[in-house]
């Protein structure tokens, strides 16, 4: 399968999807286009918690800011997968989590693409990574070193895109929040491991207590919380509302959490 995900909304996906079938007879799975627009870091979040969990596949990713400047068009292979998109770190922390990483990158202005792609482009999405999926599905993904117009990049080499570290001590974290949800959960780069042995009590989140719990039922719709997501790190939620408006904070705030 090729699974796709963007920033685009609608009806620019159609186009990739047109693309794509038009050389290949594939299964298309959309991950989301509803990412935060040019905002590749939320998006890697995503794709890392996600893509794990497809079988072997080709993943596009376009969340592409630097579209018609001279930033390069990768290919990663990571385990049994390969990911395609724009060199701006968007795809590696995905690709860590599905295996060693192997990059490559597209020129794309060989004759496998329409001559509309690369720099001056406004859609690469449409004209180089779209076109790549196809071939590299059609290829296989062990088969990407005989592929013409791929060339292997050295590491260092491609933007990479690390989530910060949380300062973790005996008696506090001091982390930041990440990225929001959908329901307005603040998920933190705190794992959720420093709450296991405190469900059922309180912590002073940012100086004020709140119970840690469990799941949302466990404190009375519209109370806050702190608990532990599905993506295993810590996150500030309200039972029924929006955790981001009841604890006041938004991506990139500081969250610190004293036992």
């Amino acid at each position: 399968m090729i699974t796709l995900a963007s920033d685009f909304g609608t009806p620019y996906p159609a186009a990739m999807r047109g693309v794509i079938l038009s050389r290949i007879d594939a299964r298309l799975v959309d991950v989301a286009h509803d990412f935060p627009r040019q905002d590749p870091r939320t998006a890697a979040f995503w794709l890392r918690e996600v893509l794990p969990y497809f079988p072997p596949a080709v993943h596009l990713a376009v969340i592409d800011p630097g579209v018609g400047t001279d930033r390069s068009a990768l290919v990663v292979r990571a385990g049994e997968a390969a990911l395609v998109g724009p060199d701006n770190g968007v795809l590696l922390p995905a690709a860590r989590r599905l295996g060693d990483p192997e990059v490559f990158e597209i020129d794309p202005a060989h004759e496998a693409f329409p001559d509309t792609g690369g720099e001056g482009s406004t859609f690469d999405g449409r004209d180089v990574f779209a076109p790549a999926a196809a071939e590299i599905h059609r290829a296989g993904v062990d088969t990407l070193e005989e592929i013409e117009w791929l060339s292997t990049v050295e590491d260092g080499e491609y933007a990479d895109l690390e989530f910060p570290e949380p300062e973790l001590r005996e008696t506090e974290a001091i982390g930041e929040v990440l990225v929001l949800d959908g329901f307005g959960n603040a998920i933190t780069n705190v794992p959720g491991s420093v709450l296991e042995d405190r469900f059922g009590e309180e912590v002073a989140m940012n100086g004020t207590a709140v119970p840690a719990e469990r799941s949302y039922a466990h404190v009375d719709p519209g109370e806050r919380l702190v608990t532990v997501g599905s993506h295993g790190n810590v996150e500030l939620a309200a039972n029924a509302s929006r955790g981001d408006e009841a604890f006041g904070v938004e991506v990139d705030s500081d969250v610190r959490i004293d036992f």
